[in-house]
This record gives C-alpha cells, structure tokens and sequence, in this order.
C-alpha cells in the first residue's frame, strides 16, 4: 500500500503529537531517562468535539487509564498521553489541569472528564522509583504538539524503552487506503517496550544480555475514514497481527493495548437535537480490507522505525542499551 506523505501518524488530517524528554544523570546509581508524548486527535477542543474511538487488550499486564469509558460510550473526549508505569498520575494530573484550563465549564456546570494515559515500565534504564515526571511535563507535551513531523525512536515516553533486547521507543507509519474516488488516511504510533531478541524476525540479534522484566507495547490507530466505534475495534484487532508479524510473542507480563480512533466524525458536547446522525462506511464496502491491511502493514513498520529511528543509551546503574541495526 501507499504510504502518507511523511509516513507518520500526523498524515492523518488534524492530528498532532508532541514530546517532552527527561534526560539526566543523578550520579553513579541513578538516571533520569523517561518523558511524555502527547497525541491529539484534531485540532479542535476534543473535549468539546468527542471522536469516535475503541480499545482492544491484547494483553492486560498494563495500568492504562480512561479505556472503561471509552468502550463504554465509544467516544474520545481527551488527548492520548503515554509515560512510564509510576507516572501515570503525575500525567493524569497534568493533562487535567490542562483540560480544565481549556473548559471552564467542566466540573461545574457540566459533565466530569475521562482522560486517556497509556504506560510502559521503563526501570531497567529509568529510574522510575524518583518519579521524575511531574503534571507540568504533560502540559508541556500538550503545548508542544503539533501537525507536521516529529522525533522518533528514544524521545519523549520512548526515552528509556526497550524492544527486542536493543533501543526502542516511539515509531510511526501511514498507509493510504484507496478505492474508485475515495482515499482515506490511516496513522499508527506505537510506544515499544516488549519482546525477546531472538523473537524479532528482521534482525539476527543474539539472545538477550539482560535480565528485565517482561515489557509492553502501546499502539494508538489514527484515521480520517469514517467509521465508528465498533468498526475501529476491528481496527485495532488488526493491529495485533502487525504486531505479531515483527516476531513477539506476547508474554505473560506484557500490557499491549491498542487505541484506535477516527476523527471523521465528531460529536459535540452539548446539543438541543435529541438524534445524532453521521454517515459511516458500510463493512462490506473494499474501503475496510484495505484499512485493515494498513492497520496491519502500519503497525509492523511504526516498531521497527522505533527501532531503526532510535539510538543507544545509557541508563541508571550504568546500563547501556545498543541501538538495534538491522540486517
């Protein structure tokens, strides 16, 4: 399939990703090496303009927030924000305090928020136990973002990750899906902290050097088709398989979640019509195979550009992570 024009999740119209990285050695025990990464979903208020969205759970060894009212309703309300396993607070805080700013209104005269955090344990190379990122971090990435490209590999939430026993961290990749007259855009950003180096099947690393603990995966799908929340659940189904496809095997403490959404169609906060209508792509239309194989080919590419985009680096207690290059 086609590639977007930067290959990247920003491909897709209105959506925006910004990072912020915490780099920094304390003395011979410890090191800082973590972030934030922010994506939003529009350009607009995603509070006030709700997306369509789904979650589905490869694997539940994770801490994420805000899934159980996304399934729930099938709406996006908040930016998606990714960091380390102990600062999902410290990042829900942020992010909310930046929302409040944004909408005077909730809390008081309306509703409550549902914000969305994603996480991946990064202790072998942070350390985590300092709890180094704070609320404002996650203002800052929010401030940051924007449309266009941006860094990948050891940057922002991807700081101190590690895929496939070398480097990891944030990737991206775009396909176009197109048929007759139409032509959709379909972005994958994936936070990769998982696999064994002898799984991965593009490389010839040797076993691992390291003992750590089992790691995680997160995948945000981006799209402008629309489609609805039950549709981008199969979305985010497919992604799985482009995971699979780089060779994990999905271990037991593993936390891979992915979150799909379209921003197509938005749904207002407040409305005086009691129906909603929007028009959405039919299942059985050759429009959905070819966004399930861009989820799929999106997806395989986003963790090996984590890998390929990345470089080595040097965490607490001295360790050191090679940047991973492939044959």
């Amino acid at each position: 399939m086609n590639k977007g024009t930067l290959n990247l999740i920003t491909d897709v119209p209105g959506v925006q990703v910004g990072h912020v990285t915490l780099d920094q050695c304390i003395n011979d025990q410890d090191s800082i090496c973590t972030g934030v990464t922010a994506i939003l979903p529009h350009e607009g208020n995603p509070f006030l303009q709700k997306v369509h969205a789904a979650s589905f759970v490869l694997n539940g060894f994770g801490k994420t927030v805000g899934l159980i009212q996304l399934e729930e309703l099938g709406l996006m309300e908040s930016p998606i924000m990714l960091t380390n396993t102990f600062s999902v607070g410290a990042v829900l805080e942020g992010t909310l305090s930046y929302m409040l700013e944004q909408n005077p209104t909730i809390g008081d005269s309306t509703s409550s928020l549902n914000l969305v955090v994603g996480e991946c344990n990064d202790s072998y190379l942070n350390s985590m136990r300092l709890l180094a990122v704070r609320p404002e971090h996650a203002v800052e990435a929010l401030q940051a973002a924007a449309p266009g490209s941006f860094q990948q590999g050891a940057v922002g939430a991807g700081k101190g990750m590690i895929c496939y026993g070398v480097k990891g961290g944030i990737g991206s990749s775009s396909r176009i899906a197109e048929h007759g007259d139409n032509a959709f855009t379909l972005g994958v950003l994936v936070l990769t902290n998982f696999g064994r180096a002898g799984e991965c099947q593009i490389s010839n690393w040797e076993q691992d050097k390291i003992d750590k603990p089992d790691g995680s995966v997160i995948i945000i799908v981006a799209t402008d088709a629309p489609i609805d929340s039950r549709q981008l659940k199969r979305l985010a189904k497919r992604a799985a398989i482009g995971l699979g496809r780089t060779g994990t095997h999905i271990h037991n403490g593993s936390g891979d979640i992915v979150i799909a959404f379209s921003n197509a169609n938005t749904v207002a906060h407040e409305s005086d019509h009691p129906f909603e209508t929007q028009s959405f792509l039919r299942d059985d239309h050759p429009l959905m195979n070819e966004l399930f194989q861009g989820t799929i080919e999106a997806t395989e590419e986003a963790v090996y550009q984590s890998i390929r985009l990345s470089q080595t680096t040097t965490g607490r207690l001295g360790r050191v992570i090679e940047k991973g290059v492939f044959v």
